[in-house]
């Protein structure tokens, strides 16, 4: 299990939750009683979820047991917070209202075999709501893929880690699980450029999430040779520039709606 860092992935948190927002935003889902975050990180989006439907019982469950120790700090008897295993989350039926999963789902190798238990989940009027990267990094695919390091990363490389085949799947296939079963789906796509101030920003950006897994796969003085590797291909790839470094991150957004 990765050891995901809370305080490197809020470094850059408003970029983070744009995405959160603008995801919840299209959630027709009125009122609720039960809303769960799949992949709730360190909380704090969870939270707005919280004030949003006020009658509800929030609970965020994440695979980090770092992420939900700093989670835990903001649970309060109507949002708590569980540790588990995303992918095999059973949830009763028609027992939830409002199922958000926030750039989770992609660590889900099977997750398209998980979309219908979380579509018969919802109650009547209940929502579904996921966004995931639609494409992966390529500067990082291709430093760990490398002969240096393919070898001492095959536990990430087959694991959780990003991969050269994504199991992130089109819209049009996200719309025909979903309403296969039985829900009403509104998909699109928005690619970010977020401007990324500092030294580095995009391997910083990437500590937080997808190199979490090869950083712990290492140590010593690989760890660091790996890091700076990868820093000099992110440099080449996003070039820094007076105003800061681009960093252009295309996602895929799913609502879908039980009527």
């Amino acid at each position: 299990m990765s050891s995901w860092d809370p305080q490197q992935y809020s470094r850059f948190a408003d970029e983070r939750a744009r995405p959160f927002h603008e995801l919840v935003a299209r959630i027709p889902t009125q009122s609720a009683v039960a809303v769960v975050d799949l992949g709730c990180g360190p909380g704090t989006m969870t939270a707005t979820l919280a004030a949003r439907y006020p009658d509800a019982a929030v609970l965020g469950i994440d695979s980090s047991p770092d992420m939900i120790a700093a989670a835990e700090a903001l649970a309060t008897p109507q949002l708590r917070f569980q540790l588990g295993d995303i992918g095999a989350y059973q949830p009763s039926r028609g027992s939830i209202d409002v199922i958000v999963a926030n750039a989770s789902l992609q660590w889900v190798g099977d997750h398209a075999t998980l979309l219908p238990v979380l579509a018969a989940a919802l109650d009547s009027g209940g929502t579904l709501a996921f966004q995931v990267p639609t494409v992966g990094v390529e500067p990082i695919e291709q430093v760990a893929s490398s002969p240096r390091w393919a070898p001492l990363l095959s536990s990430a490389l087959s694991g959780t880690g990003p991969r050269s085949s994504s199991p992130v799947l089109s819209a049009s296939e996200y719309i025909g699980i979903l309403a296969g079963a039985g829900l009403s789906v509104d998909a699109w796509e928005t690619t970010y450029h977020h401007v990324l101030p500092g030294e580095d920003p995009v391997l910083e950006w990437f500590s937080g999430t997808g190199l979490r897994p090869y950083f712990d796969a290492l140590s010593g003085t690989d760890l660091a040779d790996f890091r700076a590797e990868m820093a000099a291909a992110l440099r080449e790839a996003y070039p820094r520039h007076p105003f800061g470094t681009v960093l252009p991150f295309p996602r895929l957004f799913v609502v879908a709606h039980r009527p």
